[in-house]
């Protein structure tokens, strides 16, 4: 069994619809579970002891962790350096830093650079599936060409995209675009490297 940690509820959204696409035949509940916090900071005040009471017995029971977490402003080098530390001081569990099969107590980590929201800019054709009314070379402009690292904030800069061609204007239902986004995503045509990364790590553990 795979335990995926999540920081949001539209992550696990995006996760539940992707996970059978990136791994074909895996199911929730069967092969994976998912495991949603308050927010970032509730995920990482909590890991130690969630960790902690996987370690105790992850390795019997053959269960494998994937933490996902965004970067937001944090330095990605060092987010995942204290998040590889906590993991390497937990008995029981090893960071699974190769491409080969996990075991039980494999832990991985993703970093989504800078949130979330750049998967689905990473996968323009999924999003002008869901919202038709996006315009067909928007991912060419400057401001979307590399969705790991759009400034400004990438959800806000995807929310301002739906609104100015007539979308979300009561403001970002972010669960909603998740759900709906994700029905359309190809993992093989995504151009996001951090998701790429995602899903090497989700294949590597299941």
């Amino acid at each position: 069994m795979l335990e995926i940690l999540l920081e949001e509820p539209s992550a696990e959204l995006l996760i539940q619809t992707l996970a059978p696409v990136i791994v074909p035949g895996v199911r929730e509940g069967k092969d994976f579970e998912t495991r949603v916090f308050q927010g970032k900071d509730a995920l990482l005040r909590k890991l130690p002891q969630r960790l902690a009471g996987y370690g105790s017995w992850a390795e019997v029971s053959n269960v494998r962790i994937l933490v996902l977490v965004d970067r937001d402003d944090d330095d990605c080098v060092e987010l995942k350096r204290g998040m590889v530390e906590i993991i390497q001081e937990i008995k029981g569990l090893h960071y699974h830093s190769g491409v080969n099969p996990g075991v039980g107590g494999s832990v991985k980590i993703s970093i989504a650079c800078e949130e979330i929201e750049a998967w689905m800019i990473g996968d323009p054709d999924a999003l002008r599936s869901a919202y038709p009314k996006l315009p067909k070379a928007f991912e060419k402009k400057a401001a979307f060409r590399n969705p790991d690292d759009i400034k400004g904030g990438t959800w806000e800069k995807l929310e301002k995209l739906l609104q100015d061609h007539g979308y979300f204007a009561g403001g970002l239902r972010k669960r909603e675009l998740a759900r709906v986004v994700g029905g359309f995503m190809d993992p093989d045509r995504n151009s996001s490297e951090s998701f790429g990364h995602f899903c090497r790590s989700l294949r590597s553990l299941m």
